[in-house]
């Protein structure tokens, strides 16, 4: 299951859409989830095939079908979606220059995803000031009702993502939905493991305090 942030429904921009032309496809008599997941991997794989050929249209297209799971990622390392677009266009630039490595026995969302990811770190390792900086404000603050959080959506905690810095916003990211450790994250933004424990600490007491005032009515 893709995390919830990625889930976020983001459409490219409006210059983009044009007519294309729609080819049907037979398949054998299969169940519907399955048909329906078969016939997005075969578009798919079509697809990549299409643009490694340089078919008429084809990058276009695919930059329209991946372009809101492409942004939904570019978002959550972005302080706002002016940054966020910017990490989009330079990501694809990525993928299409780097499709023919592509190994299409992998999802391609899996391998697109890590592009984006070192796009938008590739921007952050620039400020090794800001990486670097370790100090956390002893703030003491309570934890939220349960019910706030459950009312919480994709796009709330995405809001609240931005509001962090981007150290902080970078090294949450990494770690709580990435999954990657500390040893990892340090290795990869060139910090030390114990900086990006920090960065870690005080991105959760930024967003606590965050989800602390909206339970009083703060919009953000």
């Amino acid at each position: 299951m893709e995390p919830l942030l990625d889930r976020v429904v983001i459409k490219p921009p409006k210059q983009l859409y044009f007519a294309v032309q729609q080819c049907s496809m037979t398949h054998p008599v299969q169940t519907a989830e399955t048909k329906d997941t078969n016939q997005a991997d075969s578009a798919e794989t079509q697809l990549i095939r299409d643009c490694l050929a340089n078919k008429r249209g084809a990058h276009e297209l695919f930059y329209k079908r991946f372009y809101g799971y492409v942004m939904s990622i570019a978002l959550r390392y972005s302080n706002h979606s002016e940054e966020a677009k910017e990490i989009t266009n330079d990501s694809f630039v990525k993928v299409f220059k780097h499709l023919n490595r592509y190994d299409q026995h992998r999802p391609i969302k899996s391998w697109m995803r890590r592009i984006v990811i070192n796009t938008a770190l590739d921007r952050l390792r620039k400020n090794k000031r800001e990486l670097r900086q370790t100090d956390i404000e002893q703030i003491v603050i309570p934890a939220p009702e349960e019910s706030v959080l459950q009312q919480l959506s994709a796009e709330d905690i995405m809001r609240m993502v931005q509001h962090l810095s981007a150290a902080q916003r970078a090294v949450f990211n990494l770690f709580e939905i990435e999954g990657f450790s500390h040893e990892e994250i340090g290795e990869m933004l060139d910090i030390p493991v114990g900086t990006s424990k920090s960065h870690l600490a005080r991105a959760k007491m930024k967003l606590r305090q965050m989800i602390s005032e909206r339970q009083y009515g703060k919009e953000f």
